[in-house]
């Protein structure tokens, strides 16, 4: 009902529900019986204008895993829906670019806020005692990534310069793009 995906029919739509959801139907290649329009009002809408990174559900906290898991959807998404316009001022920062969310603001969240300040890894949120965890980071650097590479022109927009630069994510198998086609090229020769 508010355009993303729940654990079931008519549950809260959720960022990990959602791409799961549709990575599924991409991967079955029908993605064509999304609601795509629904699906992206809904992602865009998890971006908060104040934090800048992505909230999992309406109502909710910004998280930092919710980088990967919404942040994804972005990509995989605009792969179809590159030529419509996004009206949408709602949740989106006066930085905006024309891009469907905006990259510095998202990955300003991931550097500033869910960043430990000593041990390296990631977390949530802001931590007064700076724990991090490897769920977090690992998610936390994979939105980061994605981030980086989001521009319309395909230019890396990198926060903080080239010393934060990431390699590269898949945004449907979150592993390196080449790896996903060598692994997609084995794949197709195998008989199911």
């Amino acid at each position: 009902y508010e355009g993303g995906f729940g654990a079931c029919p008519g549950a809260e739509a959720h960022g990990g529900y959602s791409f799961c959801g549709y990575a599924t139907l991409i991967l079955l290649d029908r993605e064509s019986i999304c609601d795509r329009e629904s699906l992206l009002r809904w992602t865009v809408n998890r971006q908060m204008t104040f934090e800048g990174g992505f909230q999992g559900r309406t109502n909710k906290l910004v998280d930092g895993c919710y980088s990967f898991w919404v942040g994804a959807l972005l990509p995989l998404i605009e792969n179809i829906e590159r030529r419509k316009p996004v009206r949408n001022d709602q949740n989106v920062n006066d930085r905006h670019d024309g891009q469907l969310f905006n990259t510095i603001a998202a990955q300003e969240y991931v550097l500033l806020c869910s960043q430990g300040n000593q041990s390296g890894g990631f977390s949530d949120r802001p931590k007064l005692d700076g724990r991090t965890d490897l769920y977090h980071t690992c998610y936390c650097l994979s939105g980061l990534s994605l981030f980086q590479d989001s521009g319309l022109d395909q230019t890396p927009v990198i926060c903080g310069g080239d010393v934060n630069r990431l390699r590269n994510t898949h945004p449907l198998f979150n592993i390196g793009p080449e790896c996903a086609r060598d692994a997609m090229a084995y794949y197709s020769q195998k008989q199911l």
